[in-house]
């Protein structure tokens, strides 16, 4: 594949289409120099036409071309690939990103298993949700930043929202077919029947709603406000059928006695530790007990581990119900006061808040250090080592928002690196939303839903699912078009970009079916047989899907 890849790099003889793209880039490139533009201009021109221009002309096409621009992350993975390495290197920069890419999905996993999810469980405590309401909630937002982003950015541009909607949908596909195929393969359980019920049919209303838009060509100012009060009404019907269903069982049955399994932790010989060492011993991932036992590939897999893990650590707070002192490291929570804001705020829209000049003399980050540092003083001077403060609960909101934005921040990355992807071997925007991007923006919800099965909660992550792409579609839709429509802006046009998105709309229609008969017929009992099921499903619409982009499957005209 590398050999193919140089070969492609160095082409030096291009056929007579690409001598005309080279032509016209040409022109583009002598009217940018002159200020003259004439007919032409690069806005016209795709990013994914980089492979038809001369090698020496590419680095300074991706650098005009504003196709291809990525602005919202944090590397230039296009400028690096095609500017920073020469063009025989060309092979060790694909081999690179992809690396980081792997990389990128080890930092996911690993912020959504120790972190996210302990703090999601703790806060559900806290707040007594149940794994339902927490999963249509605080899961949802967590899992869907990436797309909600993602759609806002998309449609800012009239010419991209048909897209916007197309990775919504393929999206919504992968994570009901994939996601949900996947938790019953890892741990097949008995879904709340009603729940179940409730979200697929708020679900399929908000399918139709978005079918009546792409026939509609348009949407307006009501239809938006209809799609933000319908997730508005969703959750009110979450939050209310769970309260009655407490409320009903608590007058017919005891309250049960809830145990923790606080003297599991609890050692046998009290251990008086110092401050210094209790705050090297929280920032240690590393369990020398467990090290000696494990194999060498979990060692390696570890040690690649470790610097994610201490960063993770040192900014983002941890609270454990089941532990009889909660997780709590006084050093180490009284340093995340600060270092935990100043890397959530340079996770947003990388980096660039953090930077901004409050009238015009001081940075944000500063504000937010000379806030934390005080505050940080104040707690380790009023509390104990052994004893977590009343208010410690609140940390655990702190380590969800923040362990929410590392995944948003890691998703982002890895979706601009699949985009380069896409332009390196030729990809249509269409097909990048529908694979690369669609994947992309599905990683948090594929990580934390599979994570949150295997630690016992199945039925949070199978809740999430359905409520989380519902958050998706209502939120990601709604809130995009109403900020591009502004003020004055009542009506907005759609592009529907042909038969591929209306069979994106049909694959999620028909997952959406087959999951509301398949489990009503099994008693809501979700077996490994659901699992595999979906997975041909999702395999059967992939490949339809791309038989159509690729003209093999198409309407007769």
């Amino acid at each position: 594949m590398l050999l193919a890849i140089s070969q492609w790099f160095v082409t030096a003889a291009p056929t007579s289409q690409e001598a005309a793209n080279v032509t016209l880039f040409s022109r583009l490139l002598a009217s940018e120099r002159h200020g003259n533009y004439g007919n032409y201009t690069t806005e016209d021109v795709e990013c994914q036409e980089v492979g038809k221009v001369n090698v020496s002309l590419r680095c300074e096409f991706i650098r005009s071309t504003p196709d291809c621009s990525d602005s919202d992350g944090y590397i230039g993975y296009l400028d690096g690939a095609f500017c920073s390495f020469p063009p025989p290197l060309f092979p060790l920069a694909i081999f690179l990103y992809a690396l980081w890419l792997l990389y990128l999905f080890i930092i996911l996993a690993v912020t959504a298993e120790k972190f996210f999810c302990p703090n999601l469980s703790a806060i559900s405590r806290t707040l007594r949700l149940s794994h339902n309401v927490a999963g249509v909630t605080f899961l949802a937002f967590g899992n869907g930043a990436p797309d909600v982003f993602s759609a806002v950015a998309a449609f800012s541009d009239s010419r991209t929202a048909g897209l916007a909607i197309g990775a919504l949908f393929g999206a919504g596909v992968f994570v009901t077919t994939v996601v949900a195929g996947g938790i019953a393969l890892v741990k097949p359980f008995t879904a709340a029947s009603r729940p179940f019920l409730r979200d697929i049919v708020f679900y399929i209303a908000a399918i139709f709603l978005t079918f009546y838009v792409l026939y509609q060509g348009y949407i307006t100012l009501p239809v938006v406000l209809v799609y933000l009060l319908m997730y508005v009404a969703y959750v009110l019907v979450v939050v209310l059928s769970t309260w009655i269903y407490q409320r009903m069982r608590h007058q017919s049955l005891a309250a049960p006695i809830l145990s923790q399994p606080g003297d599991e932790y609890r050692p046998l010989i009290p251990v008086q530790l110092g401050t210094w060492q209790i705050f090297l011993q929280s920032l240690n991932p590393v369990d020398a007990r467990k090290w000696r036992q494990k194999p060498w590939h979990w060692k390696i897999l570890k040690v690649a581990k470790f610097p994610i893990e201490v960063l993770l650590r040192i900014s983002v707070p941890v609270v454990d119900p089941d532990k009889e002192d909660l997780n709590w490291q006084r050093p180490l929570n009284c340093i995340q006061l600060i270092t935990g804001p100043l890397l959530c705020v340079f996770c947003l829209n990388s980096g660039t808040y953090a930077l901004y000049l409050i009238q015009g003399t001081m940075p944000i980050w500063a504000l937010l250090l000379i806030i934390g540092t005080p505050l940080a003083v104040v707690i380790f001077f009023t509390t104990k080592n052994d004893q977590p403060p009343k208010y410690y609960f609140l940390f655990s909101f702190f380590g969800f928002i923040a362990s929410a934005l590392w995944i948003s921040a890691a998703a982002t990355e890895i979706v601009n690196l699949l985009r380069t992807f896409g332009v390196v071997f030729r990809l249509s925007n269409t097909v990048l939303g529908l694979t690369l991007l669609a994947w992309g923006n599905s990683i948090g919800d594929f990580v934390s839903d599979l994570t949150l099965a295997r630690q016992g909660y199945p039925r949070m992550a199978f809740s999430a699912c359905f409520g989380g792409i519902i958050f998706n579609v209502l939120i990601g839709v709604g809130l995009g078009c109403l900020l591009q429509m502004g003020p004055s802006k009542t009506v907005l046009q759609l592009d529907a970009h042909g038969l591929l998105v209306w069979i994106l709309a049909g694959g999620l229609g028909i997952s959406l079916v087959f999951s509301l008969v398949f489990v009503t017929l099994q008693c809501f009992h979700l077996r490994r047989a659901y699992g595999i099921a979906l997975l041909v499903l999702y395999v059967v619409f992939l490949i339809v899907a791309l038989l159509t982009e690729f003209g093999i499957i198409k309407l007769e005209t």
